[in-house]
């Protein structure tokens, strides 16, 4: 039998015991991976000024692997009466004018697989106040590039 004071003594010297984090790491890399791969990351920065029209019966383009931006907003400084009266053409990252956007579109749709070439779609994203004679001449010089699949973007109208 040990005396008291040792089994005492024994006590007071054991410390708590130490955490296993071993497996930290790997919950830290599979909360990260889970990050990268539900988020969504814009691929072209918008260069133009918009205020998107609204609309009620809007659907969300998603997971589409064909998708061209088109936006049409306002690019440069202010005119002499302070409105900014420069419109600009962006199809995807660059600025365009609308009679380069038939080549554009083809070599874009030379870059996909057969099967993503017929389901490409443009996703075109106008300003409100854009001119509908601008817009009419993308729209032309996308049916010039056989790109008939048009998405007009808008935001949704909140109820």
């Amino acid at each position: 039998m040990r005396p008291m004071r040792s089994m005492f003594h024994d006590r007071r010297h054991r410390g708590v015991p130490s955490l296993n984090v071993a497996s930290m790491p790997d919950l830290i890399f599979t909360v990260l991976f889970f990050f990268m791969i539900v988020t969504h990351m814009r691929s072209d920065e918008v260069k133009v000024r918009l205020e998107v029209p609204a609309g009620s019966e809007v659907k969300k383009l998603a997971g589409h692997p064909a998708i061209v931006n088109i936006y049409i907003g306002r690019q440069g400084g202010k005119a002499k009466g302070g409105q900014d009266n420069t419109w600009a053409v962006q199809l995807n990252g660059d600025m365009v004018s609308p009679a380069d956007i038939p080549a554009r579109i083809s070599d874009i749709r030379s870059k996909l697989s057969p099967e993503n070439a017929e389901r490409m779609t443009v996703s075109l994203r106008a300003d409100r106040r854009a001119p509908m004679g601008l817009v009419s001449d993308v729209k032309q010089a996308l049916q010039q590039s056989y790109a008939l699949k048009i998405n007009y973007s808008a935001t949704e109208i909140k109820k």
